[in-house]
C-alpha cells in the first residue's frame, strides 16, 4: 500500500473527478462522498450509470498527463453515510464547508483517518481543520495546497462522472503540519508527473498564503463597480480584468491591491511564514507578460521599491494582459481578447434561491477569515476592513431590494465565528 492508503475525496465537484483520477493512478482503495443536492443527485446518478467510473478529457494536448479514468470502490450519497477505514481524507470543496462536512462524517470514520488534505484552503484552514479533527478525537496530520491543480469543468456544464481539464498550472505550493511527511513527498511526486511542480513549503500556512486569489480577488471584487455588476445592474456586461469603464480596474482599486497586498503579507510573517514578491508571484505564478512590458529588474527589485512604483508596475501588467501578449493576431492585427472574464451578477440556484456567484462569495469567507486572523494577532489592516465594509454595504442593500423573494445564506452579512474560534484555538496550540 502506498503513504497516502485508502482514499476517501470529500465533493462532487469537477475537481473531486480529476483528484480521483489522479489519486487513482498509485492504486489500492479510492473513494467519493458527497452532500445530498440537486446537482449532486445529477453526478451520482451519471457515475452509477458507467458503473462507478470516472474519467477526465483535456483539451489542449500537452496536458494530456492529466486525462484518464479511474474506477472508484465506493461512493456515498451524503457525508453521513461514509463507512470503512479512510486513511486519508482529500477535501476538494471550497474552503468555508469545511467544517460543515467534517461535522456530517461518523466520528469513528474521522479518527481513524491519517491526514487531510485541503485542496483549496484560505489562510488558517489547516488550523481550522486540525482543531476541530482534535476535538472530535483524532489526531490527523493536515496537508495544505496553495490551490487546485488547474482549471476542470462538466463539458456541458451538467455534472456527470466525466470533466474536461481546459488548464494546469505551472507550479502550486504544499505545505503539511507534520515535518518530514513522507505523504506530502508521494503528493508532490504525483503532481510531478503530471508536469505540475509541486513546492514544498515549511509550514501548511505558507502554502495556504501562496494563493494569487487572496492576494487580488478583494480588490477586483470588493468595489462598486463590480460589485453594481453583481448585485444591482448586472447590463451592460462589465469584466473582471478590464479597465473602467469596462471593468473596475482603475489606478485607485490598483492603490487598494497593494496595501491588501503589504497587509496580508504583515499576517504571513506574525504567524512564522514570509511573504510573497507579488509581481513575481504575478508574472511567475499566474501569467506572464513581455520583458518589453516589465523587465526583469523590476521584478525582482519590486519589494524595496517606494509603494508609487509598485503600483505603477501592477497597474501596467494589468494593461499589459487586457490581451494575451503571447497568442497569434488575426489579419486585422488583433490579439485573443484575454481580459474578457464577464462578471457574473445574482442568479437563482438549483433550489430556486437567489444565490451569489463564487466570485465574490467564496472571497468574502476568504478575506473575513484573514480579518479575524489579523485581529487576533494584532495585525491592524485598514484596507482589509474598508473592503469588506463595502461588500456587506452592497449585499444589505441587495437583501432589501429582494425583500420577500428566497435567498441563500450568501445574502447574510457573516461573522464566520465558529470557524475563527477554532483558528485562534490551532494558533494557540502551534509550535
Amino acid at each position: 500500500m502506498h503513504e497516502l492508503g485508502n482514499v476517501l475525496i470529500a465533493g462532487t465537484g469537477p475537481t473531486a473527478v480529476q483528484t480521483a483520477v489522479l489519486i487513482g493512478r498509485l492504486g489500492g482503495v479510492v473513494g467519493i462522498a458527497g452532500r445530498e443536492s440537486v446537482r449532486s443527485e445529477a453526478f451520482f446518478g451519471s457515475l452509477a450509470g458507467s458503473g462507478g467510473t470516472l474519467r477526465v478529457a483535456v483539451q489542449n494536448d500537452q496536458h494530456q498527463a492529466l486525462a484518464g479514468e479511474c474506477r472508484l470502490d465506493q461512493w456515498f450519497r451524503g457525508y453521513a453515510a461514509v463507512a470503512g477505514e479512510w486513511n486519508t481524507l482529500i477535501l476538494t470543496v471550497t474552503a468555508d464547508a469545511y467544517l460543515p462536512v467534517l461535522r456530517q462524517l461518523d466520528r469513528r470514520v474521522l479518527a481513524q483517518v491519517d491526514r487531510i488534505v485541503l485542496l483549496s484552503p484560505t489562510l488558517g484552514s489547516s488550523f481550522l481543520v486540525r482543531e476541530y479533527a482534535v476535538r472530535e478525537g483524532a489526531d490527523p496530520e493536515v496537508i495544505s495546497f496553495s490551490s487546485y491543480l488547474g482549471d476542470t469543468r462538466w463539458p456541458d456544464g451538467t455534472p456527470g462522472s466525466t470533466v474536461l481539464t481546459a488548464g494546469v498550472k505551472r507550479r502550486i505550493y504544499v505545505g503539511s503540519t507534520t515535518q518530514g511527511s513522507e505523504a506530502l513527498g508521494r503528493l508532490r511526486t504525483l503532481h510531478e508527473s503530471v508536469g505540475v511542480t509541486a513546492e514544498i513549503r515549511d509550514l501548511a500556512i505558507e502554502a495556504e498564503s501562496r494563493n494569487i486569489s487572496l492576494y487580488v480577488h478583494p480588490a477586483l471584487f470588493m468595489n462598486d463597480v463590480t460589485l453594481g455588476a453583481v448585485f444591482v445592474e448586472p447590463e451592460p456586461t462589465r469584466y473582471v480584468y478590464k479597465l473602467f469603464p469596462e471593468g473596475p480596474i482603475t489606478p485607485s482599486l490598483i492603490r487598494t491591491m497593494v496595501a491588501m497586498w503589504q497587509e496580508l503579507t504583515a499576517v504571513v510573517v506574525a504567524l512564522g511564514g514570509t511573504g510573497v514578491n507579488l509581481l513575481a508571484f504575478m508574472l511567475e505564478d499566474s501569467y506572464p507578460v513581455r520583458p518589453e512590458s516589465i523587465g526583469a529588474a523590476d521584478v525582482a527589485a519590486f519589494e524595496s521599491l517606494p509603494t508609487i512604483h509598485q503600483e505603477y508596475l501592477v497597474y501596467v501588467r494589468y494593461a499589459s494582459l487586457l490581451i494575451d501578449p503571447f497568442s497569434e493576431p488575426d489579419r486585422d492585427g488583433r490579439y485573443f481578447d484575454f481580459s474578457a472574464i464577464p462578471i457574473r451578477p445574482v442568479f437563482r440556484n438549483a433550489t430556486g434561491e437567489w444565490d451569489v456567484p463564487r466570485m465574490p462569495k467564496e472571497d468574502y469567507y476568504r478575506t473575513k477569515v484573514i480579518q479575524g486572523v489579523a485581529r487576533h494577532l494584532g495585525v491592524v489592516c485598514p484596507t482589509i476592513d474598508t473592503l469588506l465594509t463595502a461588500y456587506e454595504a452592497h449585499l444589505e442593500r441587495a437583501t432589501k431590494a429582494l425583500a420577500g423573494e428566497p435567498l441563500s445564506d450568501a445574502f447574510t452579512v457573516a461573522d464566520f465565528d465558529t470557524d475563527l474560534a477554532m483558528i485562534r484555538a490551532g494558533l494557540g496550540e502551534a509550535p
